[in-house]
């Protein structure tokens, strides 16, 4: 397979996911706006969020795909679908019973998530009562990322890029047609967490049946593909998900500051998830199969090149976002979320999360493109101590920014942290010889910042004035940001192609 038509297969799947998630921001946006009912439903979404990232999505894709790759590769058929079988079935009893435990515990989990809610007794208990409910979503999705990581190695790519949209429509159709009948209207939101996770898992079924890879119950956890998998698992956590953990300890800092603020970096953290996730999931999806496979196989020269073509591409692709996000943040923010109760001092609160954000983006992506090249080769010790350097300065650079900066200072501590983590797993990768770069780097330099300046000077011309964003008809602004984006993205890609650069060029094929 053509890797970087799988790219963009994933990304195009995951574009329509991101806009309805935009859509789904809107409405929640219009109808709950910016104060302290949202900022209780982000708090009791991000817990069994940040679960799945860390058990779900992250360590546990990150530790399951290349030895489910190895065993396909080396042990034939019957053996992978032991393995799937044995690996699911933990899974499922592990995820249910952490899923149990969040239901009883919700109060202390609030209490040490986002302590200052407890001044506020009507906050805490919405939070309490919405976490809940939203707790038994991890059991949903984890079982989506398992049959996401079998349908990838299968190089499926489509269907689990798809799944998430499901997410967002249960999100939309809940808020605007059920949240009159629910009290307060926000508990609404809830529940759409709960059938949204149901319907990805629904979704990814028969196409695991097709495969011929559904998992049946078959508990055995001495199993030694099982034992592998929990002994990479551990430590993955800190190594893959260091981010989403200083997101959860940004929530404790932010729990302190004014009303709104927690939804502030929520609102600009869903635009920066936009790239991050057309970019860095996509090619970290596409990526860790292949490198797997040729790890199994001992091709070190392809693994090689391999990473060089993921971190060209992540350059190519994330500088221009991570600029345009900063230029362009008025006009997306008004765009987007200017409606109903979101006032014009939330806009100004969320530009300056997300110019903070921005500057970290590239750092984000790095790190999805980067860590798979260690996890292929099943090396956890060392981006486990980076993570913990990484946590550590994170927070450190937390203590020192809010004070100035409030909520933008937390933002830009987690940027600042994502780029540590990426300088470290590049300067690793270097040092132990996985990675050695292919030539041309120089110029490939010179001619992407060439064409970044080009785009830069041009939308920064064309914007215009930001109070015109903030009082003109939702049309106008609608055509504007569309006429501003099509206008970056054509400068910058003509003044590439004018540099000699080639979509061919960028052509890869898979491991087989």
């Amino acid at each position: 397979m053509n890797l970087l038509r799988a790219l963009a297969t994933v990304s195009s799947m995951t574009l329509v996911s991101r806009i309805l998630g935009f859509v789904r921001d809107a409405v929640i946006a219009r109808l709950f706006g910016a104060g302290l009912a949202t900022d209780a439903f982000f708090v009791a979404f991000r817990i069994p969020n940040l679960l799945r990232r860390l058990f779900a999505e992250g360590a546990f894709s990150q530790a399951f795909v290349p030895i489910l790759a190895e065993y396909r590769t080396r042990n034939g058929e019957g053996e992978t679908r032991l393995l799937v079988d044995r690996v699911a079935t933990a899974l499922s009893l592990a995820v249910v019973v952490v899923s149990i435990l969040g239901i009883v515990a919700a109060p202390w989990i609030i209490y040490v998530s986002a302590p200052g809610f407890s001044s506020t007794p009507e906050k805490f208990e919405l939070t309490v009562a919405m976490l809940r409910i939203t707790f038994p979503y991890l059991l949903f999705i984890s079982l989506v990322s398992l049959a996401g990581g079998i349908l990838n190695t299968w190089s499926r790519f489509a269907v689990p890029a798809f799944t998430p949209t499901l997410l967002n429509l249960s999100f939309i159709l809940c808020a605007l047609v059920f949240a009159p009948y629910f009290q307060p209207p926000v508990m609404v939101l809830a529940w759409a967490v709960l059938v949204g996770g149901a319907l990805q898992l629904a979704l990814q079924l028969p196409y695991l049946a097709k495969i011929g890879m559904l998992p049946r119950l078959r508990a055995d956890f001495w199993y030694p593909g099982v034992k592998r998998v929990l002994k990479l698992m551990g430590p993955a956590v800190f190594g893959v998900s260091i981010a989403q953990v200083s997101l959860l300890i940004n929530t404790i800092f932010a729990s302190f500051l004014a009303n709104g603020s927690v939804s502030w970096l929520y609102y600009a953290d869903r635009l920066m998830e936009f790239p991050t996730g057309m970019l860095g999931v996509a090619l970290g999806t596409i990526l860790l199969p292949s490198l797997s496979k040729y790890h199994s196989n001992d091709a070190t020269e392809q693994f090689s090149r391999l990473l060089d073509w993921g971190l060209r591409l992540t350059l190519l692709l994330a500088l221009p976002a991570a600029v345009a996000l900063a230029l362009l943040a008025v006009p997306l923010i008004s765009t987007l979320f200017h409606y109903g109760q979101f006032s014009v001092e939330d806009v100004w609160m969320t530009r300056q999360a997300l110019v903070a954000y921005s500057i970290g983006l590239v750092g984000l992506i790095l790190v999805k493109v980067l860590a798979p090249g260690f996890y292929a080769r099943q090396n956890i010790r060392t981006p486990v101590r980076i993570a913990v350097i990484t946590l550590v300065v994170t927070q450190l650079m937390n203590l020192a920014l809010i004070g100035p900066l409030k909520h933008a200072g937390l933002a830009l501590a987690i940027g600042l942290g994502a780029c540590l983590n990426a300088g470290l797993l590049f300067y690793k990768l270097r040092q132990m010889r996985i990675y050695q770069p292919q030539p041309e780097w120089a110029r490939f330099s010179i001619k992407l910042a060439l064409a970044l300046l080009v785009m830069a000077a041009v939308l920064w011309g064309a914007i215009g004035s930001e109070t015109w964003w903030l009082q003109a008809a939702w049309q106008q602004r609608v055509t504007g940001l569309v006429g501003l984006v099509c206008l970056g993205a054509t400068v910058y890609f003509a003044t590439l192609w004018l540099a000699g650069f080639r979509i061919r060029d960028f052509s890869r094929r898979s491991a087989e």
